[in-house]
């Protein structure tokens, strides 16, 4: 059915005549009222003793239980790793039109290596680098593969293809280079425990020089809890872009059919901070990411990705114990340390509260604790990640290319099971999901359960937290306007862009938002979206009307991908029942103008986003491509953007 739709969207946007559809009035937030029929959709891989993928099962071999009651399955299929799938072709565009549609196999699954350069050190991104290529060397025939890099922000590095020499292409070149991140205090060996143990030193001993003066434990003492709030501010932004780049990643697959395995290579995943007992205020590097992991993971799951983080890092050993990290403040014995945390039962169940004591155990005892901890951490919520979504995590050992193996292999052999819930009541507590297969000694994955939020709910708007140095909530539209990201595709649609006039300009046109540094002469240019209203939450008010709000952005960047020039607009689309019955063969058409400097090389970016539903669609586009076409004014049409009907 989607396959289907989406190909009726596409024709009808990119063939049929434009009308405008919009009414421009102000936004008010109202209850919608709206008519759903919700299917929970579950992947399923099932494998057996010795990992291999069992095939051949049927629908009844299946029992799927929410929260303890079985459910109805009202779709099975299943899917194996095979030749390559058909694509879903794109029709032919018209010169100046562009879509954010993105051509994947029809029925099979697709691969997603996202190289996070902001989590992990250079040393193990040269590793996942290396591994990648060997991978790439030997990649099963017909494997569709995009590549994403995450620095703060999330790139699209190639689009899917199956051609691995265009994938190795990339790697090998400028594009795939190791990256430092600009939020680890050490990007080289990233952020473990005792890294900043030099640089204490360093200042203990020049307190050491200053004399024993009764002030130089708690200037010591509020140094190290300053370095620890730096550090726990850094690892809130980490875990903000990487929860963001997640999210944006999600919407990009929205409407690509399928299933959608995500291999991660990630150094860290810095959502869960522990307090810290060591320092005056143990809970200042705390914070928490609880709502937007939630909301990630749940669009994850809604978007059919299955998420396989993979620790770069490999089989890892004490920083500690490592000849290079034998400065004065960790001085002792290695043992010491080790025995501390035998004595106490592991570090699986050791409290913040246990802390060695004695010279040789205090800070190389810390060191390692926190070592423990944080790994722990990292991997438990690597492991969160990969349960929640079904897939799988790949920790504590060193081949990275065996890996990426399995998890292709395993997330391309699966079972898609859906049902329609028995409860309806979307009280947004979160609800289990088990599936059962009448086979013994089978391992299953897929994802364990999902929030009932109601599907006729507006949306929630994030609220704004009062600290002066809090983080703003996440803008769904923003981050699609970013240059360089994926084009999210919650909502296709096209757009035309051409020349409004020949005719330079002294100033940028009316209701655009210029950057102080940009200079004319100008050249104007329209944009022209047209979007199905069958993409778009047109909710039915009491009156019997049919309301749709949407907001429209175009953005200029120049080749450092700074914002040049911006033109943003909210529309709401009245309907009555009747008319927008007629509409749902048609489609909405909505113009912007945005001018453009006539000398340098620029790129627009242009979205659009449903206010109601807060889905978003956004692509991007080379001026140049549309720079040297006819004009929309030398082919009669009016320059200035369409009036809408009252």
């Amino acid at each position: 059915m989607i396959r289907i739709f989406i190909r009726f969207l596409l024709s009808v946007l990119i063939s049929v005549p434009f009308y405008a559809a919009a009414q421009s009035t102000p936004a008010d937030p109202e209850t919608t009222i709206r008519t759903t029929a919700d299917l929970v959709v579950v992947d399923v891989t099932v494998s057996d003793a010795q990992q291999n993928p069992v095939h051949h099962l049927g629908a009844t071999d299946f029992t799927v239980l929410e929260d303890g009651r079985p459910q109805a399955i009202k779709v099975f299929e299943e899917h194996a790793a095979s030749a390559p799938a058909p694509m879903l072709p794109i029709p032919k565009l018209d010169p100046g039109t562009f879509t954010n549609y993105s051509p994947v196999p029809a029925n099979s699954a697709i691969d997603i290596l996202l190289f996070d350069k902001l989590n992990t050190p250079v040393n193990a991104q040269t590793e996942v680098r290396n591994e990648v290529l060997k991978f790439l060397g030997e990649t099963p025939a017909g494997a569709r593969i995009a590549i994403f890099a995450l620095t703060p922000e999330l790139k699209l590095l190639q689009g899917f293809t199956s051609d691995p020499s265009v994938l190795r292409a990339l790697v090998e070149g400028k594009k795939g280079s190791q990256g430092a991140s600009p939020l680890m205090d050490n990007p080289l060996s990233g952020d473990e425990p005792g890294a900043d143990d030099e640089r204490m030193e360093s200042a203990e001993t020049a307190f050491g020089m200053m004399g024993n003066t009764p002030n130089e434990a708690t200037v010591l003492a509020n140094l190290r809890q300053f370095e620890a709030e730096q550090q726990s501010h850094q690892l809130q932004l980490r875990a903000r872009f990487t929860l963001d780049a997640l999210n944006l990643l999600a919407r990009y697959m929205s409407n690509l059919p399928g299933r959608k395995n995500l291999i991660w290579f990630s150094g860290s995943f810095p959502v869960s901070i522990l307090p810290d007992p060591s320092l005056q205020n143990p809970f200042a590097i705390v914070a928490s990411s609880e709502d937007e992991f939630r909301e990630t993971v749940d669009l994850m799951a809604r978007s059919q990705v299955a998420v396989y983080p993979i620790d770069a890092r490999g089989l890892m050993v004490e920083p500690m114990l490592n000849a290079s990290n034998s400065g004065h403040s960790s001085a002792g014995n290695p043992g010491d340390a080790n025995t501390f945390i035998l004595q106490r039962g592991g570090p699986d169940t050791m409290s913040p509260n246990d802390q060695p004591t004695g010279d040789n155990e205090t800070m190389m005892g810390q060191n390692a604790i926190k070592f423990f901890q944080q790994t722990a951490g990292e991997h438990d919520t690597m492991e969160q990640m990969a349960e929640a979504t079904g897939g799988k995590a790949f920790v504590n050992g060193n081949d990275l290319k065996a890996a990426v193996e399995k998890a292709i292999d395993a997330g391309s052999n699966y079972y898609t099971v859906a049902y329609t819930p028995i409860n309806h009541n979307w009280n947004g507590k979160y609800r289990k999901i088990e599936v059962k297969v009448n086979l013994p000694k089978v391992a299953l994955a897929y994802r364990r359960g999902y929030y009932a939020d109601d599907p006729n709910a507006p949306v929630r708007q994030a609220e704004v937290q009062s600290e002066k140095d809090a983080l703003p909530p996440y803008d769904a539209m923003r981050a699609a306007m970013l240059r360089g990201a994926p084009d999210p595709t919650q909502i296709i649609f096209a757009a035309n862009v051409r020349l409004s006039t020949d005719d330079e300009e002294p100033a940028v046109a009316p209701g655009n938002e210029a950057a102080n540094k940009i200079n004319g002469p100008y050249r104007r240019y329209t944009v022209e979206f047209r979007v199905s209203p069958r993409s778009i939450d047109c909710a039915a008010t009491p009156d019997g009307k049919h309301r749709c709000t949407l907001d429209f952005a175009s953005f200029l960047y120049d080749v450092d991908g700074a914002l040049l020039n911006s033109q943003t607009n909210s529309i709401r689309v009245n309907l009555s029942s009747a008319q927008f019955a007629s509409a749902l063969n048609t489609f909405f058409s909505y113009r912007q103008q945005i001018s453009v400097p006539v000398k340098g090389e620029y790129y627009l970016r242009v979205g659009l986003r449903d206010a109601t539903a807060d889905r978003v669609g956004a692509l991007e586009l080379p001026v140049a491509e549309v720079a040297r076409l006819k004009p929309i004014a030398a082919q009669g049409e009016a320059s200035a953007p369409a009036a809408p009907p009252k």
